[in-house]
């Protein structure tokens, strides 16, 4: 898919615009190549990026007494943003990380108040873009509140992408158990299939 398409079917998800403002938008984003294990950002930095996922899949993880807590995962055609350092803009307690190759597609914070100037439409693109962000973190905090870690893994396994792409060490914190325990799950699974 060409650069620009998985990103403008991005923002068309949110609001739709002319083709020519559209193609503007795209244009004021840059590309990075990560390699794999390699940060997009650490904690003590600040997030001063929107950044869309192009290729390869990132993750947002904590530091709990040295142990690593994976937060989000942002697959291919999503965005990987630290919330709360974007529009705090102060430093992060996470770390994005890439889990495998990755190319990502950037628009700094400074080029977003811009486009919000000169593209109207941009601000209710990211007005839609949060209330999905939020509504996505309410899930997940429910999820962890109120879900067995059996039913959040047994969640995990009508979506692919997680299961064939992330390790299971980091699928482990993800839903909140140690990598022994998500082993416990897994075969109590098999046995009941």
């Amino acid at each position: 898919m060409n650069m620009n398409n998985a990103l403008k079917k991005f923002i068309t998800k949110y609001v739709i615009l002319p083709d020519a403002e559209l193609e503007n938008i795209c244009n004021k984003f840059k590309c990075k190549t990560l390699k794999k294990n390699s940060y997009l950002l650490r904690q003590g930095d600040i997030c001063k990026d929107l950044v869309f996922v192009q290729k390869g899949c990132l993750r947002l993880y904590y530091l709990k007494d040295d142990v690593e807590v994976s937060v989000w995962f942002a697959f291919e055609q999503s965005s990987a943003i630290e919330i709360y350092s974007f529009i705090s803009e102060e430093p992060t307690n996470y770390f994005i990380q890439a889990i495998e190759d990755s190319e990502v597609l950037y628009l700094s914070k400074a080029e977003l108040n811009r486009l919000y100037q000169l593209q109207p439409k941009m601000q209710e693109m990211m007005r839609k873009f949060w209330e999905d962000v939020i509504l996505n973190l309410i899930n997940r905090f429910t999820a962890l509140q109120t879900d067995s870690a059996e039913k959040r893994y047994f969640d995990l396994l009508s979506k692919p992408e997680y299961m064939d792409t992330i390790p299971q060490k980091y699928l482990a914190s993800f839903i909140g158990v140690t990598p022994t325990s998500l082993s416990r799950i897994r075969k109590q699974i098999m046995k009941n299939d």
